[in-house]
C-alpha cells in the first residue's frame, strides 16, 4: 500500500477527540485493506510488531534529528532549535520537509512494505558501524516522504505517534467494518486479541465475518501473554459481596509478576510489559523443570525476595534489578535468591485453561506441582466464606511482608490483559499510586547536570494527565534499600526528553514510579484537575507497562472511598 494513503489515515483520525468518529474513520479503512496489508495494523498502533514482540525501533531523538539533518539538508543546529520552539519532532519534520533545500533524484513513492521493510532492520543492527547504518535506513525513507509522511515517520521511529488510537479502538473499528457493531461479537474479538496478542492475525480472520474462526484463536506457548489484573476491594464486606461466599483468598505478594512458559522441554519467563527475563532467571529454569510435572504450560506466578540468611521476604525494590540486570547472573542469583508462587495456570499439556472456573485451575495447580520451599510454591490459599477467616489470613500476610491479600471468585475465568472485577486486591489503607513521569526541571547548584523534579501523569484513554510534581524520595547517592536517585532517573529520562524550554523539559511516557501522598484536593493548575498533597517516591516500577497506571476514573474513585471509608488493619 502507498504510505500516503496510511498517512491521510493518521491525519483523519488526529483531526477529531471524539472516539466514535475515530472508529467510524478507521472502520472504514479496515473495510479497504486487504489481507496482505495487515501488518499495517502494527503501523496504526505506532508499532512495527505485535504486541508480543519485543522488537523495537530503539531510535533516539538524537538521531532522528541527524536523519531529519541529512535528509532535509538542514544544518542539525537548526533542527534541534525548531525542535526546541515546536515541541514535536515528528512536526520539525514535517515543517523542514517542507522547505528541502535540495530534492534528490533518487525519490520514489514510499510504500508500507518498505516503511516496514527499513525500520524493522534497525532493531537488528548491532556492533561497529550501527549508528551510520541506522542513519542510512531512515533517510532513505525521509528523503522519499512528503512532509505529512515525515511527520508520521518520525513519530513511529521514536514510539510517539499521537493520534489517539489505542487497541480497543481497533476493536471497535473490526466490530463496525465486519460484524455490523453487533455488541454480542465484541467480547469475542476481545478474546481473541487477548489470546494471540497479534492485531493483524485477528484483522486476517475478522475480514472474512466469520465469528466462528475468531474462536479458534487459542494461546500459544511461547507467545507472551498480557497478564490478568485485580480490581481493588473497599473492605471484606465489599469483597464478599462482589465474589459471593464462599471464596479464595491467597496472599498480595511483594514481588513481580512472571508468566512462565514451556513448550518442548524449553522454558520462558516474561514480565507483566511483556519482556522476555529467561536469562536473567537460570535457577527458576532449573526449579521449573525439577518441580513442575506437564510437557507444556502457562502459568501466572509472583516472584518473591528473600534474605538467605534470615528467611525473611524482602520487598519489590530489592529484587528489582533482577529484572534489570543482564550481566553477573551467578553474583545476583546468590545476592538476591527469588522464591516462585504459582497462582494461576492458563495452559496445561495442550489444552487452554482460561475458560476453567478457577477452582479448578488451582486444584491443577496442585497436582502438577511440587512445593520446595524458597525456590518455588503454590502461592498461600485458602478457600471461606468466614469475614473473621480472611481478617486472620490478612494480618498473616502483613506479618510475612506481603502487600496483602488477592480474593477471587472460584467460579470465574481467567482474562488476559483485562482489570477484572471477579479477583480483588485489599492492602492496607495507603495513598499509593503508580503514575508515568511526563515532565521535569533541570536542577541548579549540587543538582546541576540531574533532573531535579520530576512531573507526574494518570491516563485517562490514550492521553496521559498531569497530576503533580515530585522532588522527594529521590536521593542523591544510592543506599544499599534504595537505588532512587537524581542521578539514576536522570539517566532513564534523559533519552525520553521530547522538549525544553528553559530548565523546562516534557518527557515521553515511558518510566512508572509508585509514589505515596498525604491526600488529593481538587486543582485548576493540572489538566487532570487533581493535585497530590506531598507526594513522595517509593518504587521505580520498570516491570509495569503504561497501561497499568492509575487511571483519572480510579483516582476519582479513591478520592470518594475515602471520603466515606476507613478501612485499615492492625
Amino acid at each position: 500500500m502507498n504510505y500516503k494513503k496510511l498517512a491521510e489515515l493518521y491525519e483523519e483520525v488526529s483531526s477529531t477527540t471524539k472516539r466514535l468518529e475515530k472508529i467510524d474513520i478507521l472502520s472504514k479503512f479496515l473495510k479497504s485493506l486487504k489481507k496482505e496489508d495487515s501488518n499495517i495494523l502494527y503501523l496504526i498502533e505506532g508499532n512495527i510488531y505485535p504486541d508480543y514482540d519485543e522488537r523495537k525501533t530503539g531510535i533516539s531523538n538524537q538521531l532522528a534529528i541527524k536523519a531529519i539533518s541529512k535528509a532535509t539538508g538542514t544544518d542539525s543546529k537548526k533542527v534541534v532549535q525548531e525542535w526546541k520552539t515546536v515541541g514535536d519532532i515528528g512536526k520539525v519534520a514535517e515543517k523542514l520537509t517542507k522547505q528541502k533545500k535540495q530534492s534528490t533524484l533518487h525519490s520514489h513513492i514510499l510504500t508500507t512494505e518498505k516503511v516496514l521493510e527499513n525500520l524493522r532492520k534497525l532493531p537488528e543492527l548491532v556492533g561497529k558501524g550501527t549508528v551510520n547504518k541506522k542513519l542510512a535506513l531512515i533517510t532513505e525513507l525521509l528523503t522519499s516522504a512528503s512532509p505529512t509522511e515525515a511527520l508520521y515517520l518520525v513519530r513511529t521511529l521514536i514510539g510517539d505517534l499521537r493520534i489517539g488510537v489505542q487497541e480497543s479502538t481497533i476493536k471497535y473499528g473490526m466490530l463496525k467494518a465486519f460484524f455490523k457493531n453487533n455488541k454480542e461479537y465484541e467480547d469475542k474479538i476481545q478474546r481473541a486479541i487477548d489470546n494471540s496478542n497479534d492485531l493483524a492475525i485477528v484483522f486476517q480472520i475478522a475480514r472474512k465475518g466469520k465469528i466462528k474462526e475468531l474462536e479458534q484463536i487459542h494461546l500459544e506457548v511461547g507467545k507472551p501473554i498480557k497478564a490478568m489484573l485485580a480490581q481493588k476491594a473497599k473492605d471484606i464486606e465489599d469483597a464478599f459481596k462482589k465474589l459471593g461466599k464462599p471464596m479464595a483468598i491467597e496472599y498480595k505478594y511483594d514481588g513481580f509478576r512472571l508468566l512462565i512458559h514451556k513448550a518442548n522441554n524449553k522454558i520462558s519467563l516474561f514480565t507483566r510489559s511483556l519482556e522476555n527475563v529467561t536469562k536473567q532467571f537460570p535457577e527458576v529454569e532449573e526449579y521449573i523443570k525439577k518441580f513442575i510435572k506437564g510437557d507444556s504450560f502457562i502459568l501466572d506466578s509472583e516472584a518473591v525476595g528473600y534474605d538467605k540468611k534470615t528467611k525473611n521476604y524482602t520487598d519489590f525494590q530489592k529484587i528489582s534489578q533482577r529484572i534489570r540486570r543482564k550481566y553477573h547472573i551467578e553474583k545476583l542469583q546468590k545476592d538476591l535468591p527469588v522464591e516462585i508462587n504459582v497462582f494461576d495456570v492458563l495452559s496445561y499439556n495442550g489444552k487452554s485453561q482460561i475458560d476453567v472456573p478457577f477452582k479448578k485451575r488451582r486444584k491443577l495447580i496442585e497436582k502438577i506441582l511440587t512445593n520446595h520451599p524458597y525456590k518455588l510454591i503454590s502461592s498461600k490459599h485458602k478457600i471461606t466464606s468466614s469475614k473473621k477467616e480472611v481478617e486472620e489470613f490478612y494480618k498473616k500476610a502483613l506479618k510475612d511482608k506481603q502487600e496483602g491479600i488477592m480474593m477471587k471468585n472460584l467460579e470465574a475465568e481467567y482474562k488476559p490483559g483485562r482489570r477484572v472485577g471477579h479477583m480483588l486486591k485489599l492492602k492496607p489503607e495507603t495513598n499509593e499510586l503508580d503514575l508515568v513521569i511526563t515532565g521535569g526541571e533541570w536542577g541548579a547548584g549540587k543538582r546541576a547536570g540531574w533532573i531535579s523534579s520530576f512531573i507526574l501523569s494518570c491516563r485517562k484513554g490514550n492521553k496521559y494527565l498531569e497530576i503533580g510534581k515530585v522532588g522527594t524520595g529521590i536521593l542523591e547517592k544510592e543506599t544499599e534499600n534504595s537505588k532512587i536517585t537524581f542521578g539514576n532517573l536522570t539517566k532513564l529520562l534523559k533519552p525520553l526528553i521530547i522538549e525544553e524550554k528553559g530548565k523546562s523539559i516534557k518527557i515521553k511516557p515511558k518510566i512508572v514510579v509508585t509514589i505515596t501522598y498525604q491526600d488529593l484536593q481538587k486543582s485548576p493548575n493540572y489538566e487532570s484537575k487533581w493535585a497530590l498533597r506531598f507526594p513522595r517516591i517509593t518504587l521505580l516500577r520498570e516491570d509495569k507497562p503504561l497501561s497499568e497506571i492509575a487511571t483519572l476514573d480510579e483516582i476519582e474513585d479513591d478520592f470518594k472511598n475515602s471520603k466515606h471509608q476507613n478501612y485499615r488493619y492492625g
